[in-house]
């Protein structure tokens, strides 16, 4: 059973008109941030869709988890966010999403969109980005995407500082930093993916 989500309700006699024969593809309108896609029976294994920017990020972050039975996603966004996703340590790019995104997928898909394919034009480049689940989160989800959104939420700030800015004891997250062989005054950008894993298991 395939499922289509559309915000825009001026667009719902069209789209049954379009679906009307298919039998096997339902249409949920809402917002799908907001809507219990987690409730879905049979439940959703696959995510596609051309993701408006505002929501891109907080609907893919969201999925890892909250839709623990999809196995792939191929998301149509602007080229920023498709280049957050898969960011590497270091760069300018990498942040929080780039590591709740690698800690659970890997990528096996890339294609620049022109704005020319687009009617009209928008003023942004586009990509479509492919990735498949490699990691089954449990309750451990919500420890390190506390560990991860804490981490980046400063980003010029060291990394024990900006763990401390968000109610960690400065003292225990230095304590933890060591214990893990990775510099308290290291920013978090510098960290590997795994290194949040490790890090949210020693403050847990």
């Amino acid at each position: 059973m395939g499922r289509v989500v559309e915000l825009d309700a001026s667009l719902e006699p069209t789209l049954r008109e379009r679906l009307a024969g298919h039998g096997n593809v339902e249409l949920l309108l809402g917002d799908a941030l907001r809507l219990p896609l987690h409730e879905l029976d049979p439940p959703p294994t696959k995510l596609v869709a051309n993701l408006p920017y505002n929501v891109a990020t907080p609907l893919v972050v969201e999925s890892l988890d909250g839709l623990p039975t999809l196995r792939q996603w191929s998301v149509m966004v602007q080229r920023e966010v498709a280049d957050r996703f898969f960011a590497e340590p270091g760069t300018r790019a990498y942040g929080a999403v780039s590591v709740l995104v690698q800690l659970t997928a890997e990528r096996t898909g890339f294609h620049p969109v022109s704005p020319s394919v687009f009617r009209p034009p928008p003023n942004v480049d586009s990509a479509l980005v492919a990735f498949r689940r490699t990691r089954e989160w449990g309750s451990e989800y919500a420890d390190v995407k506390r560990i991860v959104q804490a981490a980046f939420a400063h980003r010029r700030k060291t990394l024990a500082n900006s763990l401390a800015l968000a109610g960690v004891e400065r003292s225990r997250a230095e304590e933890a930093l060591r214990r893990l062989r990775l510099d308290p005054s290291a920013r978090a950008e510098s960290l590997e993916p795994d290194d949040f894993v490790r890090l949210a298991e020693a403050l847990a």
